[in-house]
């Protein structure tokens, strides 16, 4: 990864910042995004500088097209090239599933306009510079509520079901010049997750620990671990959608927020 150039989405804090870290210790230059934490991305910056990488923080939401190309942009101007892409902006809403009136269409537009439009666009944005210098990695960060039907909410589970089915059709339709996978983390111990959960967070975490068979929960380094391997080591895998849970799916019951 020595001098790549990797553009890491709603990387202020939490499994973001961790990618962004791990790239920089291996040499990376990353262009880190936020939408609002300008204060925790820059932070990261400094720390990805002191590991000896390069980075800059760039705002942006991923939900606008134009924010999108500009945070391409970004990179272009600064490193004049872009050699992968990390998309792990993402929002949920928590509401049980089996509360139908919990959610609104404004819910699912919003989730939606982040967690699959956001990634979409991203990959458009930065496509043109991959394909121009004939190589580029794709990962998006998924989650096994798109494999499994579980967690935050309904809209939740469904557009990281989308996301999956997105990275393998732009996995046939950008080959050869761009692969792209997923990674889909369990239950990661993050502030994101924690506030979400509320009180509820240490049960819901016992009980995933006491279920999956690796009787452990997910960092957020567990993360960059398996993305960066998708950007560094992974030169022929593309279409590759990894659950990285624990083994929890392999017997677990559906994981409610509340």
């Amino acid at each position: 990864m020595k001098n790549a150039v990797v553009i890491v989405t709603g990387a202020a804090h939490g499994i973001g910042a961790s990618c962004a870290e791990l790239l920089a210790s291996k040499g990376a230059r990353v262009v880190l995004n936020y939408a609002t934490s300008a204060g925790d991305a820059e932070a990261t910056a400094e720390r990805c500088r002191a590991q000896g990488g390069d980075a800059i923080a760039v705002q942006a939401d991923v939900s606008s097209d134009a924010d999108c190309r500009s945070l391409a942009k970004a990179a272009l101007d600064t490193w004049g090239q872009i050699d992968g892409l990390i998309n792990n902006a993402g929002i949920t809403a928590f509401a049980l599933h089996n509360d139908l009136e919990a959610l609104t269409a404004a819910d699912f537009q919003r989730i939606y306009g982040v967690n699959v439009i956001g990634a979409y666009q991203m990959i458009r944005a930065v496509a043109p510079s991959m394909q121009q210098h004939g190589r580029g990695s794709v990962v998006n960060v998924s989650s096994i509520a798109g494999a499994m039907g579980i967690g935050s909410s309904v809209a939740y589970a469904a557009s990281k079901g989308a996301l999956n089915t997105m990275t393998l059709s732009l996995a046939r339709a950008l080959a050869p010049a761009i692969r792209v996978n997923a990674v889909c983390p369990g239950f990661v111990e993050t502030e994101w997750l924690k506030t979400g959960l509320g009180d509820n967070y240490e049960r819901v975490k016992a009980n995933w620990e006491a279920t999956a068979p690796l009787h452990s929960t997910v960092l957020p380094e567990d993360v960059a671990e398996a993305a960066v391997w998708f950007l560094n080591g992974a030169a022929k895998v593309t279409g590759e959608v990894i659950l990285l849970d624990s083994g929890f799916h392999l017997g677990g019951t559906p994981l409610r927020a509340r």
